[in-house]
């Protein structure tokens, strides 16, 4: 009879050390969810600039917001000539609910990555039909929408994060893009 009346508490020890065991691990799995969720904590927070033109249409771009941190950023992290993400982390999405022309080049309404290939006086915006990026890979040509010149200038003084935003005029809102002493520009207009 007592091995009868040990087999009911060994049972049921062993289901309270199977359920404590799922309730920590399933704890573990949120706790080890939350903090990947948690983007505003990386090095390169996430960052989101946006441009209404005058009918309401919008533009949106979506990008990480690297810091400086004294390091030299084009010509040094950033090498010269060389394809560029435009921030860091996740590829920079473009996302425009119109239709636009960049350059002279038609960009229909729809999702897109951008990148970037510095130079010391001029600047190449790419636009990529790829979109869903991470991290440097450039798609390659093949998936270019649109590449177009960027004008280059001075940032006012020395801008620590990189910083992407629009100035906007009627029909045309211009894309900025400022790191370092350094700030592109290029006109994106709404085909009417």
């Amino acid at each position: 009879m007592q091995l009868g009346a040990a087999g009911p508490a060994l049972a049921r020890r062993n289901m309270k050390k199977t359920i404590g065991f799922l309730a920590i691990s399933i704890l573990m799995m949120v706790v080890v969810a939350s903090a990947q969720q948690d983007k505003s904590k990386r090095p390169s927070p996430p960052a989101q600039t946006s441009c209404k033109f005058s009918d309401g249409k919008n533009i949106t771009v979506d990008y990480s917001s690297p810091r400086m941190k004294g390091r030299k950023i084009f010509g040094g992290l950033v090498p010269y000539g060389q394809v560029w993400r435009a921030g860091a982390n996740e590829a920079t999405t473009f996302v425009s609910d119109t239709n636009l022309s960049v350059g002279g080049k038609d960009v229909p309404a729809g999702s897109y990555t951008i990148f970037a290939i510095p130079d010391p006086d001029k600047w190449t915006l790419i636009i990529s039909k790829k979109t869903g990026e991470w991290g440097v890979p450039y798609p390659g040509q093949e998936n270019d929408l649109a590449r177009t010149d960027m004008k280059v200038s001075k940032a006012s003084g020395p801008v620590e994060n990189f910083t992407m935003g629009f100035d906007q005029q009627g029909s045309t809102c211009t894309l900025r893009m400022e790191w370092e002493t350094t700030r592109a520009t290029v006109d994106l207009n709404e085909k009417k």
